[in-house]
């Protein structure tokens, strides 16, 4: 049960509710996805060799596996309303540090967007939860579907937007404060308001690794569990890779700035269709296995694309956007699909996320290493080429028709 106590005369708008809710998932990947395209010209100018510069995708990926246990604690003590604004704020200061001259504040500013958005990863499915109890199927794909729009945007302007000498990379990054400033002023009515979530109610998955319950298995002693575990890492390990490090090879292999990031737009744009399209496909099948071995193909026939006729790279990245939306929704669906239980769900989802972001956070600092050694970009596609395979593997495992029990 959600307790919320807001001022009897004060009863907002379900659309004002719906659009503020909106604009504060459109926050979630843009600050992310506009790094890619320019950060070839975020290495020339602060002077930072691939691995380093990888870790500004990978440090965020960092946070949200330290911090989303923790996040609903900090939802009890605040309020989903004001952890939600405190966020938001966050993310603003923390896009600006990360856009202003200073070596240090490029780091500390990546990091604390990371912390703000792994906190509203966590909270923003409570506020739909209480706002639209009978909605949460739509509301959630509604938000899922602006972020990602966002995410394609913010790949899409970042070259552009930093020119055609890269000069304005800090503009290119640094204009998603405003994103998070809108956000925060729309959704500011709701600030008066002051949900709290009892530890037994949304705060399952932190309770589930400190007190498994006894009546279920845990996730983390079993074979299913893993595979969905693996499942949830590798797709994120490819999903994190490319939007870090194709706009990169692609100007490697001579392709235009302005239209590798144009590339980046089509990969998140077709992320949306891939979504949609499994998520109406996913009922019509006995079980995922189909869909979870097939999806992957996408991607590896991309990877080989890319290896053969580089400039054909835009059918390659739409190829790897329907592979990486449909992929996403198949890991986040085996939550559910694979247990028996809403607290072995939230253990699982708790498991697959930590590891999986856990895996992604590494995956673009090894590929960045892989190309320094050998300097070339083509192992590293050739490696993503055998992760996608494996993948599919993955998904003839984790689609069979089981629960953890």
């Amino acid at each position: 049960m959600l307790h919320r106590s807001t001022s009897p005369s004060r009863v907002l708008r379900p659309g004002l509710v719906l659009v503020g809710l909106l604009l504060v998932a459109a926050n979630l990947r843009a600050g992310i996805t506009s790094v890619g395209p320019v950060l070839a010209d975020v290495q020339q100018s602060v002077h930072l060799p691939s691995a380093t510069a990888s870790a500004l995708i990978s440090l965020p990926l960092l946070a949200f596996a330290a911090v989303a246990p923790v996040a609903p604690a900090i939802a009890r003590a605040l309020g989903i309303e004001r952890t939600l604004g405190v966020s938001l704020a966050a993310l603003a200061v923390g896009i600006v540090l990360r856009s202003v001259p200073g070596p240090a504040l490029l780091w500390v500013g990546t990091v604390l967007l990371g912390v703000a958005i792994a906190v509203v990863n966590v909270e923003l499915p409570a506020l739909v939860k209480r706002d639209f109890p009978d909605r949460i199927g739509q509301v959630t794909g509604a938000y899922s579907a602006v972020q990602s729009t966002f995410a394609a945007i913010a790949a899409g302007i970042a070259v552009p937007v930093a020119g055609s000498d890269g000069s304005g990379w800090r503009l290119a990054l640094g204009l998603w404060a405003g994103l998070a400033l809108v956000a925060l002023a729309v959704f500011a009515p709701q600030l008066r308001a002051r949900t709290v979530l009892p530890p037994t109610a949304d705060d399952v998955a932190l309770d589930d690794v400190r007190r498994p319950d006894p009546t279920h298995r845990s996730p983390w002693r079993s074979a299913l569990g893993w595979q969905v575990t693996a499942f949830m890492g590798l797709q994120s390990v490819g999903y994190y890779v490319v939007i870090t490090w194709l706009p990169t090879i692609e100007r490697t292999a001579g392709v235009s700035a302005a239209a590798a990031g144009v590339h980046q737009f089509l990969l998140n744009a077709f992320a949306i269709a891939g979504s949609l399209l499994c998520s109406a496909a996913l009922p019509r099948f006995r079980d995922q296995r189909i869909l979870a071995s097939v999806s992957p193909l996408f991607f590896v026939a991309a990877m080989a694309g890319q290896l053969v006729d580089p400039h054909l790279a835009a059918v390659w990245d739409s190829l790897i956007g329907v592979s990486g939306g449909a992929c996403i929704v198949l890991a986040l669906s085996f939550f559910g699909l694979r247990t028996e239980h809403h607290r072995q769900a939230a253990g699982l989802s708790a498991m697959a996320q930590t590891v999986g972001y856990l895996l992604a956070a590494a995956g673009p600092i090894a590929v960045s290493a892989l190309h320094d050694a050998v300097g070339s970009w083509r192992p590293a596609l050739v490696v993503l080429l055998v992760l996608e395979v494996a993948l599919a593997g993955l998904g003839l495992l984790a689609g069979r028709r089981r629960v953890i029990g």
